[in-house]
Order: structure tokens, then C-alpha cells, then sequence
């Protein structure tokens, strides 16, 4: 994991026209950053570097589903305008890059923030970056530096939160040096109204499992250096703190660099920061030159410390899913010989996708997933591909990759549609406050006037899916009944009693489920790809064994010669 940004997030970048949101955007994709669209109002419809640009935040979640990050290019004076448009698009994190955004809009951004259920990133913030994984704003430069510069938290590594920008970079730069690796590096801004600021951050890093400490590049001025210090008081931050203040020197009234860092009324001052996070007990270093030595002092205490090898520093890129080694293989930190017996396919898939291990229940839902899926007949185009090639004599490899190649946006990709069109039932019951029903009989009406369909409802073959009953008992043996199920259940209400049965179909009720689980929905058809493909090399053997090649194979008029219906041994 990371805050703030991976490799799962979607990113949309407004402001994508202008010249430096056009090299930026450059700069993030190279990195490795998901950006899928852009916006500038005006010229929706255009494509810049790849990137569909539409004219509103809006019109690019209604086109594309679920934006997780929008981050700003634009002039100062339309930050607020932009930024708020965002928030209210159900974007959850807007980066806000410019500065000398005026307070008044700041404030205004926020309680728009605070209404929506949202976070902002500045203003006047270069970003935020987590290596090997995502970079949105400007911070880290070009992306072959910012690789050389900042290795990835394998197993773990630091967070980085600073109030200067330039010490942001500088700071991952001389850890790096030092050969420590890093889970997040957070420019918070250095303005007098932020989003995110030090202790938010900080409790974000604590909840982090791919962050075992947490640097500080501190400031004079505001009270958010204290501010952490009270949390590390009260235990909310049990993690190693350590932390470097800036302006040593500096006298009352003494703005350093940055609107939010001014000395008055004897707040916010050096001396007062150092000394409340000392007795809190984190380590406060008295020049900036003893930060990395602290920390690495701190992290060789740590077990499974952060440290790298040379070779490791000297790497040109690298991955966190799995660390080979001399008669040793790690998943995500794991053993595999340790997994193997231990942890269930399904839980290791979990874990190779999300980073983590479930719980027992969820790993055994998993299973119950990717079951569900292995395989739906000889009639899906993904069966019906593989036979068809197969029967050219193709490959065993060439013929399941043409079944896997026909999975796409509609076939399979109901599964995401689903969780997505969920996922926005639910923000509509919780925005305009109103109940489920009423918030999945409005979005109904909302997708009919558009001429769109619901996905993952119905099936051209089962008046009910016998698939989804089993699958959302087993969920709620796991404790899993999230917002995606309800909408689920109350989407299904609206349409039996419009006189339209049509009940949730396994795709849907996948969606949901793994949704509630946490699963980031990007990543559901591929779920769906690794459960099908089992089914798919039974169909190619079948076709290579028991048919004659280059045959005409009818999608509907074939026959079943397998096993009569059969019970499961006892356990």
C-alpha cells in the first residue's frame, strides 16, 4: 500500500490543454501514473497525449465511472471553481498545484470538501508521490530522477511529510542516499489554508502497513508540528517520529518562505515545536544534515528495516509484488513457501492485488468468487474464441490468450460497470439525503433518460442466477455487507416492482461484494480473467481431443455428455 496515490488510482487532470498541464501529464504517465482523462472546459471531445479531454469533471465520471484523484493546473483565480466542480463529480482527493490561491477560495474549497466527504492536497503543493507506484502533481521531476532518486517501501519503507516543497524531493533524495526506502513522500503546501495537513497526514502513514516511520520537514508557524506531537501523546501515532524544524533563527513575526509559516502571538515557534515533539517522544534532529542518520539508526531498531543493498540503491526500477532472491520467493513480504498450503488461491490473489492477506472469511469468499466464475458453458465468446482457434490446430497458449483477449467491457466487464453504478446509488443516498431505495430508484430513472442499462442485472439465459444467492450468503458469514450490497438489493427492489424482474446476476453480485471487500474496481476484470481461464484450457483440450479441426461450431446447438448431477463428499 501508499497513501494518497498507487498504481490503482485514476487520475484526472484538470487544466490538461495548458502547456503545463500537458507536460505534467507527460511527466505522471511516464512515471507510471494512471491518468484516464482530462478536462478543460471548452474543448471536450479532444485528446492530448492519448487523454480524452471532456469540459466538466462530470461529463468525464458519466463517461468513464469512478475518478479517484483530479489534480489542478490551472490559473489561481479558477482553482476554486475547478476544484469544487471536482469534489462535487465524487472525486475523493483534488491535489491543488497553484499558488497564491486567495484565502477566501481556499475556505470555500474546504467546506466543500467537508460536504462531500472529500480531501484536498494544498493549495500551493508540488504533490505527492509514492515510489514505484504513482506520482500526482509536479513533485519528483522527470521520471527516470525520480526512480534513480526514490526506492520503493519493500517490505516497508518511510513517509515523508513536508512543508516546503523544495525539501520534500530534497529530503526522499538524501534518505534515498542513505539507503532508505520510502512509502510516501506528501508536500502538504506551505499556504495559510490547507487541505491536508501534518497530523492528517501522519494518521494516514499510521494506518498505512507499507509505512513503518514517519519524517517530518517542519516548519515555524501553525500549530501542526504540536498538533502531532498531541497525537503521538495520546497514542494515535505509535509509529518512530522523526522530525527536522526549519527556521531556528527566526524572530516573532518572521514569515519562512511560505504564508503558513509566520511567527505571532508566540505560536509557532521553533523552540515550542521542538520541545512539544521531544516530550511526546519523537526524535528531533538539530540540523537538517542528521536527518537521514537518524533515521536510519531508528529504522535498523525496526525489525525488517527499510535498508537497502547497493545494488538495490543502483536498480534502475522496481516492483513491490514480489522479491526474488537465492532460494527464497516473497509475495508482497511473504514467504511463498510459507503461502503455499497456508493461504488459499483466492486469498492469495487478494494479496497480490490489494498488497495484503485477508482475513480467514474474506480469503474463503475469494475462493467462492473465482469458482463462481471458471466457467458458463461452451456459449460465451470467451469459450466459443478459444474452441474457434483451437480448432485451427493453434497452441494450447494461442488459444486460451484468444479467449482471455475476448474479455472486455462486455463480457466480464459488467462486474466493474456494476460496482461502479453501485457505488454511485450510494453517494446519491448519502448526498441528497434520502434512503437507498430512493437514491436506486432515482439513479434508474437518471440511466433511462440517458438510454443506458443497469449492468450486472439480468441474464439472457437464468430468470435467477443461481450463483448469486450462494455468493451473498457466503458474504454475510464473511461480515460483508457494505454500501455496494445494499444499493444491490435496492436496485433489484426498484425493478421488481416497476413489474421488471431483473434480479442480480453473478457479475453484479460479484461487483458488489468485492467492492465492499475494498478491492479497487480497476482491477475486476482481471479477477474475472484469472477465474475464467481454467474453464478456458478445459474447453481448448476438449476441442484439440473430441473435434475435427476447422469445424463450424454453433454457439447454441450443442450437447452435455458429462457427469450426471453429483453431491460433494461430506467435509
Amino acid at each position: 500500500m501508499a497513501i494518497l496515490i498507487d498504481e490503482t488510482k485514476r487520475v484526472l487532470v484538470q487544466g490538461i490543454t495548458g502547456r503545463e498541464g500537458q507536460a505534467r501529464t507527460k511527466l505522471m504517465r511516464e512515471y507510471g501514473t494512471n491518468v484516464i482523462a482530462g478536462v478543460t472546459p471548452g474543448k471536450g471531445g479532444q485528446t492530448i497525449l492519448g487523454v480524452p479531454v471532456f469540459n466538466t469533471p462530470h461529463e468525464a465520471v458519466a463517461a468513464l465511472g469512478e475518478i479517484d484523484i483530479s489534480v489542478l493546473f490551472v490559473p489561481a483565480a479558477g482553482v476554486k471553481d475547478a476544484a469544487i466542480s471536482a469534489i462535487e463529480a465524487g472525486i475523493k482527493l483534488t491535489v491543488l498545484v497553484p499558488d497564491r490561491v486567495p484565502v477566501w477560495d481556499a475556505m470555500e474549497i474546504a467546506a466543500a470538501a467537508r460536504a462531500n466527504n472529500a480531501r484536498f492536497l494544498g493549495p500551493n503543493t508540488l504533490g505527492v508521490l509514492s515510489p514505484g507506484k504513482g506520482v500526482v502533481g509536479m513533485i519528483g521531476g522527470r521520471a527516470e530522477s525520480a526512480r534513480q532518486w526514490f526506492k520503493p517501501g519493500v517490505p516497508a519503507g518511510v513517509g515523508i511529510i513536508s512543508r516546503s516543497g523544495g525539501m520534500a524531493s530534497s529530503t526522499g533524495y538524501y534518505l534515498g542516499q542513505a539507503g532508505v526506502r520510502i512509502s510516501t513522500i506528501a508536500h502538504i503546501g506551505g499556504d495559510a489554508v490547507l487541505g491536508i495537513r501534518i497530523p492528517e497526514a501522519a494518521l494516514m502513514f499510521e494506518a498505512d502497513p507499507l509505512t513503518e516511520a514517519i519524517v517530518i520537514f517542519g516548519e515555524i508557524g501553525s500549530t501542526q508540528e504540536e498538533e502531532l506531537a498531541q497525537l503521538i501523546h495520546d497514542r494515535k501515532i505509535t509509529k518512530p517520529v522523526i522530525a527536522y524544524i526549519g527556521g531556528k533563527a527566526a524572530r516573532e513575526g518572521t514569515r519562512f518562505s511560505h504564508a503558513g509559516a509566520i511567527i505571532e502571538g508566540g505560536r509557532g515557534t521553533h523552540a515550542g515545536k521542538v520541545t512539544a515533539l521531544r516530550e511526546a517522544g519523537a526524535t528531533v534532529v538539530d540540523a537538517f544534515g542528521e536527518l537521514p542518520g537518524a533515521v536510519v539508526e531508528i529504522l535498523k531498531r525496526i525489525k525488517g528495516k527499510s535498508l537497502m543493498s547497493e545494488a538495490e540503491k543502483n536498480a534502475a526500477w522496481h516492483t513491490a509484488i514480489t522479491h526474488i532472491e537465492p532460494n527464497k520467493v516473497a509475495v508482497r513480504g511473504y514467504d511463498i513457501a510459507d503461502l503455499m498450503g497456508r493461504a488459499s488461491f483466492g486469498a492469495t490473489v487478494h494479496l497480490i492485488l490489494t498488497g495484503e492477506l485477508p482475513s480467514a472469511p474474506i480469503g474463503r469468499l475469494m475462493d467462492a468468487v473465482l469458482v463462481a466464475s471458471i466457467d458458463h458453458g461452451a456459449t460465451p465468446p470467451s469459450a466459443l474464441s478459444a474452441r474457434t482457434v483451437a480448432s485451427t490446430g493453434a497452441t494450447l497458449s494461442a488459444s486460451v490468450a484468444a479467449g482471455i483477449m475476448s474479455i472486455n467491457r462486455h463480457h466480464g466487464g459488467a462486474i466493474e460497470d456494476c460496482a461502479r453504478q453501485l457505488k454511485a446509488v450510494a453517494d446519491r443516498a448519502a448526498k441528497e439525503s434520502i434512503t437507498i431505495d430512493d437514491a436506486a430508484a432515482r439513479h434508474l430513472a437518471a440511466m433511462k433518460d440517458a438510454g443506458e442499462r443497469m449492468p450486472g442485472f439480468g441474464h439472457r439465459y437464468h430468470t435467477k442466477d443461481p450463483r448469486t444467492a450462494r455468493l451473498f450468503a457466503l458474504a454475510q458469514e464473511a461480515g460483508v455487507d457494505g454500501a455496494h450490497m445494499k444499493a444491490a438489493r435496492a436496485v433489484e427492489k426498484c425493478f421488481a416492482d416497476a413489474k421488471k424482474p431483473l434480479p442480480i446476476n453473478v457479475d453484479g453480485a460479484i461487483g458488489a461484494i468485492l467492492a465492499d471487500v475494498g478491492i479497487n474496481p480497476s482491477v475486476f476484470n482481471g479477477i474475472f480473467m484469472i477465474a475464467r481461464t481454467p474453464g478456458l484450457v478445459a474447453h481448448v483440450v476438449e476441442e484439440q481431443t473430441r473435434e475435427k479441426p476447422m469445424r463450424r461450431i454453433d454457439p447454441v446447438n450443442h450437447g452435455y455428455d458429462g457427469p450426471s448431477a453429483r453431491s460433494l463428499p461430506a467435509s
